[in-house]
């Protein structure tokens, strides 16, 4: 990756979308689900051996939280190494690679919200919402949204998808789990029952499960990523990892571990917001877009200078400024043929945040919300993620 660009914020980690981050993970694994002649080296699963691979991937779950607070955990136990996320090191952008094996760069998701234009600007495109203004009609949006095919779909191994039931079947679920037999589940017993029942209806010639559970994050940002909740949450996923390789015990399944992003934790004295009437929000052309830790602008034009005297004054310490262009340029979101809209979700300036700093602002019929727990910057906590790996030998 091309690391000339002039500022970074502080302890910033940069994406790896080689064998060191989810990316190769994403790509090793689709190479082996469509040729059964290959291996898995990620896995230890030999060339055209007929294996069974279980990918579950946690939300939320960093690899310093794993050395640290889970530094006795069964999880710990089994961490083979760290990987890094993508960039932006959030959910829409780094599952979306662990469901197709793309970078950000092909898939365009570079953030809970996007901005695309022909959908009436900033929208979230996981559950389908223009910010402010409520649903958009899927339909016409499904293909045009998402362009790169799931990981699953041609795939010439069984593919089975344990998936939480509020969004199995969402457009964005159902696009990307394309070509997977799909198990909905509805809480972590369930999510564990499913797992082992899927494993063990894949035959004798082997196959994939993709098991993905939310809850984690969800505790970390309502209560704080190292908060009593987080802790209790990682507590009962740790012991449902180590149930499962009980049950799955002599079965010669291999059970990978991992995560989209880590977390920081913001507070309010570091949470700066825009209002809507500022001289700030005149100079933009569109409401804020990625995430709290990473925003992506879109200025007016004529109004550059201006915007960029105020980034340098009012968010000295705070923020790092780069252009757009120079995102794209950097290397940052990833190898591969850009998605068409990539300049346009980039925008004219993006504000990388210095470790703890969020920025946010709110548009008209949106109800303004805090977070304690926050990702999608470029800290260490956010950014790397641990790789584990159970190899269940066979009886």
């Amino acid at each position: 990756m091309n690391t000339t660009s002039p500022r970074w914020p502080s302890g910033h980690v940069l994406p790896d979308y080689g064998q060191g981050g989810i990316y190769g993970l994403a790509r090793s694994l689709r190479a082996w689900l469509h040729d059964l002649q290959a291996g898995c080296e990620v896995a230890e699963v030999a060339a055209g051996e007929p294996a069974r691979v279980v990918l579950l991937v946690i939300d939320g779950l960093g690899a310093n939280f794993l050395q640290s607070i889970g530094a006795d955990s069964a999880l710990h136990t089994h961490c083979r190494r760290t990987l890094t996320s993508v960039f932006p090191s959030t959910t829409a952008s780094a599952i979306t690679t662990l469901m197709t094996g793309a970078s950000p760069a092909e898939h365009g998701l570079n953030g809970w919200f996007i901005h695309d234009q022909r959908f009436g600007g900033v929208i979230a495109p996981l559950p389908l919402e223009l910010r402010g203004n409520g649903p958009l009609e899927a339909s016409r949006l499904t293909q045009r949204l998402f362009p790169q095919p799931s990981m699953f779909h041609r795939a010439v191994r069984p593919v089975v998808m344990v998936s939480p039931q509020e969004i199995a079947f969402s457009p964005y679920s159902r696009h990307h789990a394309r070509g997977a037999r799909v198990h909905p589940y509805g809480g972590r017993e369930e999510l564990e029952d499913g797992i082992v029942d899927a494993v063990m209806g894949l035959g004798a010639e082997g196959g994939f499960v993709h098991a993905y559970y939310p809850r984690f994050d969800a505790v970390s940002h309502a209560y704080g990523c190292r908060s009593a909740h987080a802790q209790t949450c990682f507590a009962r996923i740790d012991a449902m990892f180590a149930r499962l390789c009980e049950r799955l015990a002599g079965s010669g399944v291999r059970i990978l571990v991992t995560a989209d992003h880590g977390f920081i934790d913001s507070s309010p004295e570091r949470s700066l917001q825009l209002a809507p009437e500022s001289a700030v929000s005149a100079m933009l052309a569109a409401p804020l877009w990625g995430e709290r830790r990473l925003a992506f602008c879109a200025v007016r034009e004529g109004a550059r200078d201006e915007f960029e005297h105020w980034a340098a004054e009012a968010l000295e310490g705070r923020a790092v400024l780069m252009s757009g262009a120079d995102c794209i340029g950097s290397g940052l979101f990833g190898p591969g043929q850009p998605n068409t809209r990539l300049a346009e979700r980039a925008g004219t300036h993006v504000l990388l945040m210095e470790p703890g700093w969020t920025i946010a602002d709110t548009v008209e019929g949106e109800t303004p919300f805090d977070l304690i727990g926050v990702h999608g910057g470029m800290s260490a906590d956010e950014m790397r993620v641990p790789l584990v790996l159970a190899r269940l030998q066979q009886r």
